[in-house]
């Protein structure tokens, strides 16, 4: 116990936060967009000018493509990318005129994926296997 406490569990708390986050993206957002996918095809916020379908599966690409990535730890640090930029335009574009509330949610999801960009995958993550790279 005494082990536990006083010595880090870095790489078991970066498995934790990439499995949690990346599931709950994957899951609750990435999954419902790519399963609605041919009907809000054409029916998506646009805050760029790249055109509604290009918008549309960017965020399909972010949500649920590279939060798999996450999850498993593979190109970890690149999957984050698209996710960070989806979080921010959706806190700072798309609800730019709302409450605060509604930016929060975007935000609160920014954070932890923000961190899993800045600290890597850890140990326990095929970046790790592959490259030797946590």
């Amino acid at each position: 116990m005494k082990k536990f406490l006083t010595n880090g569990n870095t790489d078991i708390a970066l498995l934790f936060l990439r499995i949690v986050v990346g599931s709950f993206m994957m899951i609750g957002y990435g999954w419902g967009n790519l399963s609605t996918f041919g009907e809000r095809f054409h029916a998506f916020a646009d805050p760029f000018g790249f055109g509604m379908e290009i918008t549309f599966s960017f965020a399909v690409l972010a949500e649920f493509f590279c939060a798999g990535l996450i999850i498993i730890g593979l190109f970890t640090r690149i999957a984050v990318v698209p996710i960070m930029i989806t979080m921010l335009t959706a806190a700072f574009i798309i609800h730019a005129e709302d409450p605060w509330g509604k930016k929060e949610f975007a935000l609160l999801y920014f954070i932890p994926f923000c961190s899993i960009f800045l600290s890597g995958p850890g140990r326990f993550s095929l970046d790790y296997k592959l490259f030797k790279n946590g």
